[in-house]
């Protein structure tokens, strides 16, 4: 099964952290870092990926920084894993970009992944940012 990287994990707080210090002005990433115990050199990777698309907006020299385009209701926890991880599917042949197996048509264990994809996505969709931001 595929393991959520620390790119994906460390996508979350970030987003998490523009929503809880949303005070409608841009966010210094140097801010965020501090905050998230991350590196700056790490999100230096992350949030133009994030900025590319159009979780958040960036602006950059004084006043600069990052913050969300869109309230945190609408930030599914799927999506942002999706887009920093790329296929979450638990095996090989279930992935988007994957050759179809000569296989499929007779393998026993095809519907039980499936179906773990499926429940796994379900639960991530049902997870928005403004639910993670609860205590």
């Amino acid at each position: 099964m595929k393991l959520v990287s620390t790119r994906g994990r460390y996508a979350l707080r970030v987003i998490i952290d523009l929503a809880e210090h949303d005070s409608g002005s841009y966010i210094p990433m140097k801010e965020i870092a501090m905050r998230q115990g991350i590196s700056l050199k790490y999100l230096e990777q992350i949030m133009p990926v994030l900025m590319k698309n159009k979780v958040i907006d960036g602006a950059s020299g004084k006043g600069g920084g990052y913050k969300l385009n869109r309230p945190p209701e609408d930030y599914k926890v799927w999506d942002i894993l999706t887009l920093t991880e790329g296929s979450l599917a638990p095996v090989a042949c279930l992935d988007c970009d994957a050759e179809k197996c000569e296989r499929e048509s007779e393998c026993r264990t095809l519907p039980m992944w499936k179906k773990y994809q499926e429940m796994t996505e379900d639960f991530f969709n049902n997870i928005s940012v403004a639910d993670l931001m609860k205590k």
